[in-house]
């Protein structure tokens, strides 16, 4: 069959000859369009010939069409029955159009289509607005989130020519989630919201407004304004809210279950978090925290002791100057979280002192209180930008990071107690060893005084030890600082407002946290010196004997001394009480010993003088009487024979070492001789003076040999046996004498001295002889040891023994080759003897 050919004009001529709209399309172009079509479209001929007819029908239908369109030119679509479709009308709304397709053929240009359109009528507007909803009701369905279900809705809304938002009810009127003004009517809101069902109002201009419950919630209405809008589209629009509210539940369920399970992976991380071999730090747990709230700040306040004030123990996110403000405004805050059982939001009025103090960086806030065991324990502040508020999920999490803060903090307290108990018992072991280590009263009170200022983190110790004679407390060691001086100090036990009297009069503790409080104490002159704010006196005893007091001061605070802190002080210083007594037992053991070594000494020395004389009673009976007859013999011989020359010599011999032998027996009878001094109060410038008067008749005159006594002015009279100590002194000259055969100075020097716990005489007598070899020095005071070729080696040995029985000691320093120095030392005060 021969398809008729057509000019452009002829079909133009063609179409505009039917009064329903038609166009020719070729390669999807307009080629031709009658007025009918421009009508319908409601654009001119230079707006539609030459553009793609695609371009003047519904969105969603473009891609079918092509699809036909293209089948048909390719002569794949066999179609030959009518096709409806909607065309968008002119001022908006739909025509409802059939359409019949024709091939034809262009002289110019080959096939091309003719597109014959049918007007079958308007489609009613409640029609398009329930297929438009329904669209967008399909949309909705892919929504995940509140705020993408509302903008969804709206846009659907938007695309079927209705205006819309979303309420929300404030008491007796409603509120724009979007911050615009909000419509008027609001009762009109309040009646849908109870009647559950689309209420509309009166028209506005060319609207009509209508207000639709969500129907899952009573604080919330959507409202849609369009014109023509009347009840006959209640039932669509009340359906459509009904499909929002769900899906906004749907979101929100959607939002909770995806928050929930957020909030668990956070708790499960800040809990292995906290969970680790070496608990993190509060500032590390509270960086933690702010990323998880979206937090600016996270402020910490706790007691600094178990009884203390709530202070700013740790911090993130504010630096030195916000620090300061927002810990001095805790004040106004810490009350009221301590006293409620959950989480704080701040009020108004809080927000603002936060916005102003803060320069509008802050301007949320929520505290939550922390307990252990029910018991407060301090609180957490956590806070955020202004426009931010909390909400109850952020409630949530942030009630449970608080109970893993509060693990932290416990685990971290107990890790520190742990660690100090083991320091504490690491120095009270050192303690122990080293106390056990020496057996000196005075280095163990010096060492517990440096311990017990570490151990306890004080600033000073004192140590005290009681006198019962004096009725006193003497002090007797002390921290390093004050080690000195604090030896001088005595406090008597009757003291009335004495802590350390108090203390020993009470044996027990007694603790001032805060000196400058006791106006009797806060002017003592050793508070004052040592500056203290805070005093702990403890009781030094065992088996119930006072030994001394233990003082404990802390001079930069007024400190409260806790239970356990007056605990571990009792049981140090009952460590150091125990030593101290150990020491005393083992002073008081090796007293003894050398008593009963002095005594056993002293017996072993009498039976062996007893010896000695019984045996020098026998020599000097047997060895005299024959003395005595050689003497008068010489004597005899002398007379009778008048000798000289060599007989003169031997008798001279003979004569000499009789009378040597003679003097031998006299010094070991007075070695022997026991006796008991005479003791009387003697002038001692006159006995030194009789000693060396009788040591220079001895020396027979000789001027190579000088002299001299030099007696302390003011020198008390000194009770001695005149006779004895004048032939001690006598001896030692005679020795000083020969040790100087060139000549040479002997001084005599008598003084007052402190020796020991006693005041004594002291008298040296001093050579410059030739010394006492070293190897030598420790048996120049035995009996019958002598280095002189006729000594007898007593005389010092007598000399000795005349010291030993007034009670005093003898020693002697030499220097070989510069002489020697003897030194008696004869105590000041002893009983006298009878007359």
């Amino acid at each position: 069959m021969m398809t008729k050919r057509y000019s452009e004009t002829a079909l133009r001529a063609l179409v505009e000859f039917f009064g329903n709209p038609m166009y020719v399309a070729q390669e999807g172009r307009v080629r031709v369009a009658n007025e009918a079509y421009l009508a319908m479209l409601g654009l001119g001929r230079e707006q539609v010939e030459g553009r793609f007819f695609l371009d003047f029908v519904r969105p969603e239908d473009r891609a079918r069409f092509e699809v036909r369109y293209r089948q048909r030119e390719q002569g794949t679509l066999k179609e030959t029955d009518p096709q409806r479709y909607l065309l968008p009308k002119v001022g908006g709304g739909l025509l409802e159009v059939a359409t019949h397709v024709q091939e034809v053929e262009l002289e110019e240009s080959g096939r091309a289509l003719l597109i014959n359109l049918l007007v079958l009528g308007e489609r009613p507007a409640e029609l398009e607005v329930a297929e438009r909803l329904v669209e967008t009701s399909a949309e909705l369905v892919a929504a995940r989130s509140e705020d993408a279900v509302r903008r969804v809705a709206l846009a659907g809304l938007s695309a079927a020519g209705l205006s819309a938002r979303f309420l929300m009810r404030d008491g007796e009127r409603f509120i724009d989630r979007d911050g615009a003004p909000p419509p008027g009517e609001g009762e009109l809101g309040l009646r849908a919201l109870s009647e559950g069902r689309p209420v509309f109002g009166s028209v506005q201009g060319l609207s009509t407004p209508v207000y639709l419950p969500l129907g899952t919630t009573l604080s919330e209405v959507l409202w849609v304004s369009g014109p023509g809008l009347s009840p006959s589209y209640g039932s669509v629009l009340a359906l459509f809210a009904k499909v929002v509210g769900a899906a906004l539940t749907d979101a929100r369920l959607l939002a909770d279950v995806e928050r929930g399970r957020w909030e668990m992976v956070a708790v499960a991380e800040a809990a292995r978090f906290v969970a680790q071999p070496e608990p993190p730090s509060a500032e590390d747990f509270l960086s933690r925290l702010a990323s998880l709230l979206g937090a600016e700040a996270v402020l910490l306040y706790a007691p600094e002791s178990p009884e203390g004030e709530l202070v700013l123990t740790a911090q993130v996110g504010l630096d030195g100057a916000l620090k300061d403000v927002l810990a001095a405004q805790q004040g106004g805050l810490s009350p009221a979280v301590m006293a409620a059982r959950g989480a704080v939001l701040s009020n108004e009025a809080e927000e603002r002192a936060l916005l102003e103090a803060t320069g509008g960086r802050l301007g949320c806030g929520v505290a939550i209180r922390l307990s252990h065991g029910g018991h407060p324990r301090g609180f957490l502040q956590v806070l955020r930008p202004p426009g931010r508020p909390f909400v109850g999920a952020d409630l949530r999490l942030l009630g449970t990071l608080s109970e893993l803060l509060m693990t932290l903090l416990d685990q971290r307290r107990l890790r520190t107690e742990s660690a100090r108990q083991l320091s504490d018992t690491r120095l009270l072991l050192d303690l122990a060893r080293t106390t056990t280590a020496t057996l000196e009263v005075a280095s163990i009170l010096d060492v517990a005084s440096d311990f017990l200022v570490k151990l306890l983190d004080v600033s000073n110790c004192f140590i005290l030890l009681h006198d019962e004679h004096a009725g006193v407390l003497r002090g007797a060691a002390a921290s390093v600082t004050h080690r000195d001086f604090f030896r001088s100090v005595v406090i008597p036990v009757d003291d009335p407002v004495s802590i350390a009297a108090r203390v020993a009069r009470e044996r027990r503790p007694v603790a001032i946290p805060d000196l400058s409080k006791v106006a009797e104490l806060e002017t003592r002159e050793l508070v004052r010196r040592f500056e203290e704010k805070a005093l702990l006196g403890l009781p030094l005893t065992s088996r119930e004997e006072l030994i001394g007091v233990v003082l404990l001061d802390d001079t930069r605070r007024p400190r409260t001394f806790t239970p356990a802190f007056v605990e571990l002080a009792e049981a140090t210083c009952g460590q150091i009480a125990l030593a101290i007594a150990n020491a005393r037992l083992y002073e008081s053991l090796w007293a003894s010993y050398a008593e009963l070594a002095a005594a056993r000494a002293e017996m072993v020395k009498r039976e062996r003088l007893a010896a000695l004389g019984e045996l020098s009673a026998i020599v000097a009976h047997e060895v005299r009487n024959p003395l005595g007859v050689i003497f008068n013999a010489v004597a005899s011989l002398r007379r009778m024979l008048k000798p000289d020359g060599d007989a003169a010599m031997l008798l001279d011999i003979l004569a000499e070492e009789s009378d040597r032998l003679n003097r031998m027996v006299g010094d070991l009878l007075d070695y022997t001789r026991p006796r008991e001094p005479m003791l009387q109060h003697e002038d001692v410038p006159r006995v030194l003076q009789d000693a060396v008067d009788a040591a220079q008749a001895q020396q027979g005159g000789s001027s190579r040999i000088s002299l001299s006594a030099e007696v302390e002015p003011d020198l008390p009279r000194v009770p001695l046996d005149r006779r004895l100590i004048r032939q001690a002194l006598v001896n030692v000259l005679v020795n000083s004498i020969q040790a100087m055969p060139q000549g040479g100075v002997v001084q005599v020097r008598a003084r007052r001295e402190a020796h020991g716990s006693r005041d004594v005489l002291r008298i040296d007598v001093a050579d410059q002889g030739c010394g006492i070899p070293t190897e030598l020095v420790h048996r120049v005071f035995e009996p019958f040891f002598t280095t002189k070729a006729q000594g007898t080696g007593l005389g010092l040995a007598v000399v000795k023994r005349i010291i030993e029985e007034h009670h005093g000691e003898m020693t002697l320093e030499s220097a070989p080759g510069r002489g020697t120095t003897f030194t008696f030392r004869l105590p000041l005060t002893q009983p006298t003897s009878l007359p």
